[in-house]
């Protein structure tokens, strides 16, 4: 992250003029009353809080939806004469589908890295509008019948990058703006959205599966992304910059005028909260002093990025990520092909996914430990598709358009699989991901452990429908033997981060020998002890500091 200045810009004291600025700021507003006054500006706060969510939430429905559409739009007969693949048989199909799906996935592992300059230079409004922009052009791109399956890749590529950016910026600008007591809440409403946009994709593609085979029927689904990517740039215009971002710009004034909004009060308690943002602010830039790449290779903080990484690894490779892609033609491995079985079965999956992601965020996210729901999550999938495999062997589906009792049977064990994905490895690796680093090295972990996912994601879109076609019923038997490796994973390589608190949690990576010990503000008057050849020298009795050496190397 760039900052307009460095650790020892402050030469009086560290942090110490800010605090005044807030009261400075807040003295030209008038105070609200106790009464109704105080009900009317909590109403207006919970109100602000909620449409920003709201806001965010239409690029997590974006991401949904634009996952979920291509999978049904590529079973049009529709789409593949107008793009004039279809006659060429199941080898040409296998080519688009992979290629469709997974060039959108590189775009957007692209996009996840390449919106940190912009996040961090512009802020995170203007880059939220950018990949609404881009998003946007890419979906014209997409809708156009030209023919031409070289532009409908580039329209996917396009879109990717939009969908990556939007979706690294998104975590950091709602956890950077929301109140302290609904942050976790707020938070999971992006998860919660993203299945949300899958379910609608799903439905309006059973939905347009019944009109008269035009262009129109595949360019309405296709053409709908752009509503919800117009709805997030547009509505980006109504919010204001993150609080954080504009004291990390040293604009005090910007920042104090964004709190009082979004919180709809300059009382005490947020002049407090201000205050207390900026003395965070400052640590941060301390904790970031120095920083160099080559410490991420460093033990523990290798171990930190390989548990990042080998996380979404495992995610990706549940096999859920290829449902969510691929539905109908999972299901037709179930029931067949015939009739429009595949994608209303595919729409049910994703009114599941919604309610399984609902009853975890409300019922299930708070009360049992990390490891006990990633390695029960994994191990109940495990089972679903490994007999999943060996019923679609032992009966495979007969044709004809009959539905037999064995292929209810699997589809129920699908659903049961997407229930426990979605209450375990479908939200849990971020909140993990995001705990597991000290505050030197957070954000660089995060987005390795967010590009893996991207990556990942890449592999297993391309990959699924070539493996579909050549090994059949035996992709369930894949995923089933996947599902078994992760738990063994998690029970060896995955600690416990439940109910820690930060500084709990990085002594859990620290080596027993480790010299670093928790650090603390400066002007908390504790001191702080460094490693020898990486000393970080605090003058308490005139609040000034100077860091000498590479690095200073902190515990949060």
């Amino acid at each position: 992250m760039s900052f307009r200045h460095s650790v020892d810009d402050d030469p009086d004291g560290v942090g110490q003029d800010e605090p005044l600025l807030a009261a400075d700021y807040s003295r030209s507003s008038s105070r609200p009353s106790p009464t109704s006054d105080t009900m009317r500006a909590s109403s207006l706060a919970s109100f602000r809080n909620y449409w920003l969510a709201s806001v965010l939430c239409c690029g997590g429905v974006l991401f949904g939806y634009d996952s979920g559409v291509i999978g049904g739009v590529l079973t049009f007969d529709s789409f593949q004469n107008d793009f004039r693949f279809g006659a060429f048989g199941p080898r040409s199909e296998t080519s688009v589908s992979s290629i469709g799906v997974g060039i959108q996935q590189a775009g957007a592992l692209v996009g996840c890295f390449a919106v940190w300059p912009l996040t961090n230079r512009l802020g995170r409004r203007i880059a939220m509008m950018v990949c609404s922009l881009i998003f946007c052009i890419g979906v014209i791109l997409e809708v156009i019948n030209s023919h031409s399956l070289s532009t409908f890749y580039v329209g996917r590529v396009i879109c990717g990058l939009g969908i990556g950016g939007s979706a690294t910026v998104i975590p950091i600008y709602m956890s950077e703006m929301s109140p302290k007591d609904s942050r976790g809440r707020m938070g999971s409403c992006y998860q919660l959205s993203y299945t949300i946009g899958i379910l609608i994709s799903y439905w309006l593609d059973y939905g347009v599966k019944f009109m008269k085979s035009s262009s129109t029927q595949w360019q309405i689904p296709i053409g709908m992304q752009m509503l919800f990517g117009a709805l997030m740039g547009l509505g980006m215009l109504t919010l204001e910059e993150s609080v954080r971002w504009l004291l990390f710009q040293g604009d005090h004034e910007r920042a104090w005028k964004s709190l009082t909004w979004i919180r709809a009060s300059d009382s005490e308690e947020v002049r407090a909260e201000f205050e207390e943002m900026e003395r965070g602010v400052e640590v941060e830039r301390h904790a970031t002093a120095g920083f160099s790449l080559q410490e991420l290779l460093e033990w523990p903080n290798a171990h930190r990025m390989l548990l990042g990484f080998g996380l979404f690894l495992a995610q990706q490779s549940t096999g859920s990520t290829a449902l969510a892609y691929f539905g109908p033609q999972f299901f037709s491995l179930l029931v067949g092909s015939s009739g429009n079985k595949d994608l209303l079965l595919t729409g049910i999956f994703g009114a599941i996914k919604v309610v399984a992601c609902f009853t975890f965020v409300t019922l299930v996210a708070d009360r049992f430990g990390r490891r006990t729901l990633l390695m029960s999550g994994a191990a109940f999938m495990a089972a679903c598709m490994l007999t999943t495999a060996a019923v679609v062997k032992d009966r495979p589906p007969p044709g004809g358009g009959a539905i037999t009792s064995a292929g209810i049977a699997t589809v129920a064990l699908i659903y049961l699989d997407i229930i426990a994905y979605n209450c375990s490895w479908g939200p849990l690796p971020w909140p993990c991901t995001s705990e597991i680093f000290p505050t030197r090295i957070r954000e660089p972990g995060v987005a390795f452990g967010v590009g893996s996912q991207w990556l990942f994601n890449f592999v297993w879109s391309f990959s699924t429908p070539y493996i579909m076609s050549g090994i059949g019923w035996a992709t369930f038997l894949l995923f089933g033997v996947f599902d078994v490796i992760i738990v063994i994973f998690v029970f060896f390589c995955v600690k416990e981060t439940a109910g820690k608190t930060l500084e709990e949690i990085n002594a859990l990576f620290d080596s027993p020998g480790s010299e670093t010990e928790i650090s603390n503000p400066p002007w908390k008057g504790i001191s702080r002890q460094m490693q020898p050849e990486n000393t970080l020298e605090l003058n308490e009795s005139h609040g000034s500091s100077s860091v000498q050496g590479k690095s200073a190397k902190y515990i949060e």
